[in-house]
């Protein structure tokens, strides 16, 4: 609270600032500006002078002020040019009779009202406007700096965004992949569109679903799709749209966001990273437990248990940290469904892909399936990127079809990096490079259970990779098990291993491998019960769909071992890998060279290499 108030007050000092300038600014035009401007329009004579103007005949029309007693009146002057003059009212009983005789028009009336009217303009109106101009400006600047153009009548509001029915542009249609977290919406639609239905059993529509999954998933088109499907208003609002500098403003928006939601029932109410303002209260995030991101979870909370689920009003949240929401959010009658949004499988991203193509001009005979099996653990996004990434390299290769070059290219582009065309390695580095490539593949391709090589490159990558070996896998796997893990490890050690063997030296080219290695021999130890210590979990996963975050669950003496075995097992690997490349050192150099002259080989190529009997040496060799 106390914070808050001094931001607030900081905020304040400025604007009183810039007031009190504009303020003073005007005070000095109207006392030095304005009268200047005034004085120059109407130049002031003597009485003598104008007397001797009448009788030259200078003089065009006289009035006489009877509120300022003063004569105004228009001569011409010198150049002949009519100006406007005036004087003080002397006692004159002749001076009617003179100005009848010069044939003078004169009356009790000033004829320069618009002299005048110019005169009020000036002293009142303009600094008025400008004053009123000025402070708005100064309102809007306050206003971005607090976060968004509010003003002081717009402080509560809920800038959620309002979509017609129509206006959506999303169904289920356009929503491939997510077949089960469709099925789990497809009842609320349902709802939505015959209430009656379930009335009459007595059933009650789910007050909210919580949709998880990692990001790029697709889950505000699946919330964009159910309103789009049911044909009902559709609001969206992010999480961090209700933070506020100001206490009690957050709060005041879940207020205004419910208000606006129940007079337009039946809707839909989605709320995107529903972790902003959801997270576990734990009484230390200010004085007394209570901050503003609290005030705002309560006041989410008490609205969720007070509007009437006949309505129609469903609240769809999104968030790709479930673990982190508060459990009062979580009970029955609030959020009662949990609905997975997980990673595309094989059939899932083939339909994805097929979806993101239909705009997409393509030659025929486009294999998707293929790009599908390359894309294992894509998200719905990168899968859509991969298909404008297509697009793009055919519009710059100067073609007006996508073909399959195109999509395996843009594959390796999501995946690796784009070419690096300009960058020159030497000689010695593209060898190194070249061997330590056909180690990965070659090791690889003699393991039973490894996927089998598609592509092999040296040319160096954005991503900063110099060279990688493509593997895919004919089937999806859900399972993995611990030879198949352990030949992945001895696989990501065979391009160190070959660089051992052939040059008796290492490099810093297996930075990437030693990290994936150890990473899953951790895995195998800590979570998957392959280790020494059996079924007894020492790492637990604190971010399951960012990233995949682990911490130890274990004493400081069961972390050595864990390394120990680690170590072991890793070595373990190594020793298997430096074996078969030993094997294979033949086919070792044949695939080198072969892979150094051409750059970049496919799995048909590296295969038949492999599989064809040696040369035989001629007499003489």
């Amino acid at each position: 609270m106390f914070d808050n108030n001094d931001d607030h007050q900081a905020q304040r000092k400025p604007l009183m600032f810039y007031v009190l300038i504009a303020m003073t600014v005007i005070l000095l035009l109207n006392t030095f500006v304005f009268p200047m401007i005034m004085t120059r329009q109407v130049q002031v004579v003597g009485y003598s002078d104008f007397l001797t103007w009448i009788d030259q005949g200078k003089v065009k029309e006289v009035s006489l002020s009877q509120q300022s007693d003063q004569i105004i009146f228009v001569a011409a002057d010198d150049q002949g040019q009519e100006q406007l003059y005036k004087t003080a009212v002397f006692p004159d009983d002749g001076l009617i009779t003179r100005l009848q005789q010069a044939e003078v028009r004169f009356s009790a009336e000033i004829p320069t009202q618009n002299n005048v009217l110019l005169s009020f303009l000036i002293s009142w109106i303009i600094p008025i406007l400008i004053f009123v101009a000025l402070g708005r400006v100064l309102s809007n600047q306050l206003g971005k700096r607090m976060g968004g153009g509010m003003n002081a009548l717009s402080f509560g509001k809920a800038n959620a965004k309002i979509v017609a029915d129509k206006e959506t542009g999303v169904t289920f249609a356009d929503v491939a992949g997510e077949e089960e977290a469709k099925d789990a919406l497809k009842e609320i639609v349902d709802f939505l569109e015959h209430p009656d239905k379930y009335a009459g059993i007595g059933a009650k529509l789910p007050k909210g679903a919580l949709l998880v999954g990692p990001p790029g998933t697709g889950k505000t088109m699946l919330a964009k799709a159910v309103a789009g499907e049911a044909k009902v208003p559709f609001f969206s609002i992010s999480g961090s749209e209700f933070v506020e500098m100001f206490v009690g403003m957050g709060a005041a928006k879940v207020r205004d966001l419910f208000k606006q939601a129940n007079e337009k029932a039946p809707c839909i109410v989605f709320i995107d990273e529903i972790d902003t303002i959801g997270k576990k209260r734990d009484g230390a995030g200010a004085i007394g437990g209570n901050d503003e991101r609290e005030q705002t979870l309560n006041q989410l909370l008490t609205e969720m248990d007070g509007f009437d689920g006949k309505k129609g009003v469903v609240i769809l949240a999104a968030t790709n940290r479930p673990e982190s929401l508060d459990p009062a959010l979580l009970r029955p009658g609030r959020f009662d469904r949990r609905i997975p949004v997980e990673l595309p499988d094989l059939q899932g991203r083939e339909a994805i892909l097929r979806v993101h193509a239909r705009n997409v001009r393509c030659e025929s005979g486009i294999d998707l399936k293929e790009i599908a099996r390359a894309t294992s653990g894509a998200s719905g996004a990168e899968l859509a990127n991969i298909i404008n990434e297509a697009a793009l390299r055919a519009v710059r290769l100067g073609r007006s079809e996508v073909n399959q070059t195109d999509l395996m290219e843009s594959v390796e582009t999501v995946i690796a990096g784009y070419q690096r065309k300009n960058a020159v390695m030497s000689e010695s580095e593209k060898r190194i490079v070249s061997y330590h490539e056909i180690g990965h593949a070659l090791v690889a391709a003699m393991q039973t259970h490894s996927a089998p090589v598609t592509k092999i490159t040296i040319i160096p990558r954005t991503s900063g990779a110099l060279g990688y070996t493509m593997q895919v896998d004919e089937d999806e796997h859900y399972l993995m098990s611990r030879e198949e893990l352990t030949n992945k490890i001895v696989t990501l050690t065979g391009g160190q291993a070959a660089e051992e063997l052939i040059f008796h030296s290492i490099t810093t080219g297996a930075s990437n491998d030693i990290e994936k290695a150890t990473k899953l021999a951790r895995g195998m130890i800590t979570r998957y019960g392959m280790g020494d210590f059996g079924m007894v979990a020492m790492e637990t996963v604190t971010n399951q769909y960012l990233g995949g975050d682990t911490a130890l669950a274990c004493s400081s003496a069961y972390s050595e071992k864990i390394d120990d075995q680690v170590v072991a097992l890793v070595a373990e690997a190594r020793k298997k890998a430096d074996s078969i490349l030993r094997e294979n050192e033949s086919k070792l150099h044949e695939l080198a060279d072969y892979l150094l002259k051409q750059e970049t080989i496919t799995g048909e190529e590296f295969m038949r290499i492999l599989n064809a009997p040696p040369a035989e040496k001629t007499e003489g060799e």
